[in-house]
């Protein structure tokens, strides 16, 4: 256990943080796996409004420090290519 009064404090901020971060880790993990299920189902509506609400969370996740930009970048690609593709297999 920590002695000093910053490293009381640091363990303190450390459990706040860590619990932030959860939050949004959770939340983003859930658009996601959200994203997925909609291409998966065929659903191309749904896939598109799904996507911008998954570019906003990961944009917000990055602000955030939960993910970093290049990460997320992959991730809005490879969503964004799924989404095309299905619309052009309409």
């Amino acid at each position: 256990m920590a002695n000093h009064f910053s490293a009381l404090k640091r363990a303190r901020q450390t459990e706040t943080r860590t619990t932030r971060n959860r939050t949004h880790r959770t939340h983003l993990r859930s658009v996601l796996r959200k994203m997925r299920e909609s291409i998966a189902a065929g659903n191309r509506e749904q896939a598109e409004q799904s996507f911008r609400e998954t570019v906003s969370v990961l944009d917000k996740a990055i602000q955030k420090g939960v993910l970093h930009e290049n990460t997320a970048s992959r991730y809005k690609s490879r969503l964004s290519a799924r989404v095309r593709a299905m619309a052009a297999a309409k």
